[in-house]
């Protein structure tokens, strides 16, 4: 198995290599027809630390500023790589077919070249937009248990946050500000509140942003497969329970004595050496069933299971709705829901694209979003 992962390892980045090195010649093909004088000494290296900076930004020693700043700019290089993938093949392409139809080389390349480049910009202005302008999107939905004096619940969610050197208190700020306005009844934080690393979380003082959020029965998350990647999970706990937002590890609270909010462990608890995480089934065995049961699941998986154990409400996120497009074709096809709304049998499913983004602020095909999910009783006839 060690050597097979090492083998892995090393097609992987020697396919990565004859990437960046497309990317490159294709750069310097552009400069070149542009009259642009290139030091081929400077002009390799500085691609090479930001094909790596990412990764060397993660690195567990001497993290600082600039493995802070190495880390942004690797991660807006990996989203205009997958576009720069797309796009350079296509642009080849055109240039090879105008130089055979007869079309001047220069111009052609010069053409092309500059398309791609208004693209990308195109892609990074429009996408940073997406990403940094959130929408709330409403839903009502009835179900047939009792929801309090005026039969309505106002359940306020939002997942995929990723507070961390990129969404920081800004956005964060954005988030409560918004949810505050809509008086929310509960707030549901299904996952990846934090970007894998707590540091930029405790620095920061984002607990202090946090605390501004209110809603009458209080505020509840669970854990996505990030707060497992960065291995903070106790400190963060700890750090969320001080400011009244309880971490539902595989857990159920009867809130107000009024509904349950139940939280589960994230799939990734499944793992070699996470601890493993209870069955949905065991997790709602015992609760009353003639109360409303709010559950929490980071990755939208198991519906049936979900629905067979009693939830009336299942909120995930996960999916990010591949927040690159055309990424969300390939989500659509992994899920049975990827983004949005469905009823599975009597359970209500909602799947949100998330508040945050995982690498770049870049957001195309998806929006950042807050749910709003407004519960009705509603007698069943």
């Amino acid at each position: 198995m060690k050597w097979r992962m090492i083998g892995i390892g090393i097609v992987f980045l020697g396919v990565y290599a004859a990437l960046t090195y497309y990317i490159g010649w294709n750069g310097l093909v552009f400069l070149d027809a542009a009259g642009a004088a290139v030091n081929g000494w400077a002009y390799w290296p500085v691609l090479a630390v930001l094909a790596v900076a990412y990764l060397a930004g993660r690195l567990p020693f001497g993290q600082g500023r600039v493995t802070r700043f190495l880390k942004v700019v690797g991660s807006y290089y990996f989203g205009l790589l997958e576009y720069l993938l797309i796009l350079l093949p296509l642009a080849d392409l055109a240039v090879a077919i105008g130089t055979a139809a007869g079309a001047d080389r220069t111009g052609m390349i010069l053409g092309s070249g500059w398309t791609v480049a208004a693209l990308l910009a195109f892609i990074l202005l429009y996408g940073s937009w997406n990403a940094w302008s959130p929408v709330v999107r409403s839903y009502e939905l009835e179900i047939d248990k009792p929801l309090g004096e005026n039969g309505r619940l106002n359940v306020i969610m939002a997942s995929d946050i990723h507070l961390g050197n990129i969404v920081g208190n800004r956005h964060l700020g954005r988030m409560v500000e918004r949810m505050n306005e809509l008086k929310p009844d509960v707030v549901l934080l299904p996952g990846d509140v934090i970007d894998e690393d707590i540091e930029p979380f405790v620095r920061n003082r984002m607990a202090d942003t946090f605390g501004k959020l209110k809603a009458k029965h209080g505020i509840y998350a669970s854990l996505g497969n990030h707060e497992y990647y960065g291995g903070h999970i106790e400190e963060y706990v700890k750090r969320m329970k001080a400011i009244g937002i309880p971490v539902l590890l595989d857990e159920a609270i009867l809130v107000d004595g009024a509904f349950y909010v139940v939280g589960r462990k994230d799939k990734t608890a499944e793992g070699r050496g996470q601890g493993g995480r209870r069955a949905v089934s065991d997790l709602l065995s015992g609760l009353d069933p003639a109360k409303p049961i709010l559950l929490m699941d980071h990755q939208p998986y198991g519906f049936a299971e979900a629905a067979a154990a009693g939830a009336d409400l299942l909120v995930s996120g996960h999916t990010h709705r591949g927040q690159f497009a055309p990424n969300h074709w390939v989500t659509k096809r992994m899920y049975e829901l990827d983004w949005g709304y469905m009823r599975k049998e009597r359970m209500h499913v909602a799947v949100s694209s998330g508040f945050g983004t995982w690498g770049p602020a870049i957001r195309l095909a998806s929006r950042s979003e807050i749910l709003e999910l407004t519960l009705v009783y509603k007698p069943r006839q």
